[in-house]
């Protein structure tokens, strides 16, 4: 592994950073916490080559034994994908994990942090978490970072968990630009329509990095996301999944399930309910941004 501000790299990635190369962030708690195994290790592992497939290098991130990771190796993958005593880090846990050797799953937050130390500009992930619904102060971290580092972050909307409309607005607040691609309509997650008109439409991926290129130019300072709906055959239909939102998110009041349990919690929920198919759809959704992410890498540095 090669050694660069504090960030361990695989020789792949290092040397395509060095050569000024696509690289395409990816993060980590999708395996640790978000699929069961072997699933979650076999997805990876797909999640990665739907990178390559671009023409960009993947970049998996985590924490190992307190050391911070770009790009892992098989035996990394599967010690993530099995091993029960893996945390699962936002940002501010990263100096906990490094301080207590830790090994952890990076949440969207932590994954950001990293690849900017790591010097990647791009990153996919499934959803980004947000404004929680009741709780107004209930806000992700992934927010906060968003307003405060310079990382491209492709996701297929805000969690369909969490109250969409408001985190329109904090992202808003917080100067975050926000680009909708092919679509005009903000999406959910597992549905391509929120009912939330937001962010700047674009349909092609050079467009997207040259307005990334441009925010950078006039120092804005923030992130950018980028929202790519789910495609329309592994959508799963809006009535049926916001039925069954509500109803998880009434047993996670029961229970008294809370903090960054609660989004592992209702994602089971809504596995088992829709018999698998939510998994399914996540798994796709990634996918799609997978291949997003890394079309706008190699349009940003070509």
């Amino acid at each position: 592994m090669t050694q660069m501000t504090d960030v361990s790299m695989s020789d792949e990635v290092a040397t395509a950073l060095a050569q000024g190369r696509a690289v395409v962030a990816l993060e980590s708690t999708i395996i640790s916490h978000g699929m069961p195994w072997p699933r979650n290790a076999d997805v990876a592992m797909q999640v990665e080559q739907a990178v390559r497939d671009q023409g960009a290098v993947p970049a998996t991130i985590a924490v190992i034994e307190g050391q911070l990771c770009a790009g892992l190796t098989p035996d990394q993958v599967e010690r993530l994908a099995k091993d029960t005593g893996v945390v699962k880090a936002a940002s501010r846990d990263l100096g906990a994990c490094i301080v207590k050797g830790l090994t952890a799953g990076t949440t969207v937050s932590a994954t950001m942090r990293i690849a900017a130390l790591a010097g990647i500009g791009v990153f996919a992930t499934g959803g980004i978490g947000g404004v929680h619904r009741g709780d107004g102060m209930d806000v992700s971290a992934d927010l906060t970072e968003l307003a405060c580092t310079d990382v491209l972050v492709v996701c297929a909307g805000v969690k369909s968990i969490l109250d969409i409309p408001r985190t329109i607005e904090a992202l808003e607040t917080l100067r975050v630009p926000v680009a909708v691609y092919g679509a005009d309509e903000f999406p959910a997650f597992y549905t391509a329509q929120s009912g939330v008109t937001a962010g700047e439409r674009f349909d092609d991926a050079r467009d997207i990095a040259a307005v990334w290129a441009a925010n950078r130019a006039v120092g804005l300072g923030t992130g950018m996301l980028v929202a790519n709906p789910i495609p329309a055959e592994h959508a799963l239909d809006a009535r049926e999944i916001g039925a069954t939102i509500d109803a998880a998110l009434a047993a996670a009041d029961a229970q008294g399930v809370s903090g960054k349990d609660v989004t592992p919690f209702l994602l089971g929920r809504l596995n088992a309910v829709t018999e698998g198919k939510a998994l399914g759809a996540n798994i796709e959704l990634v996918l799609n941004n997978a291949r997003l992410a890394g079309r706008i890498a190699v349009a940003a540095v070509g």
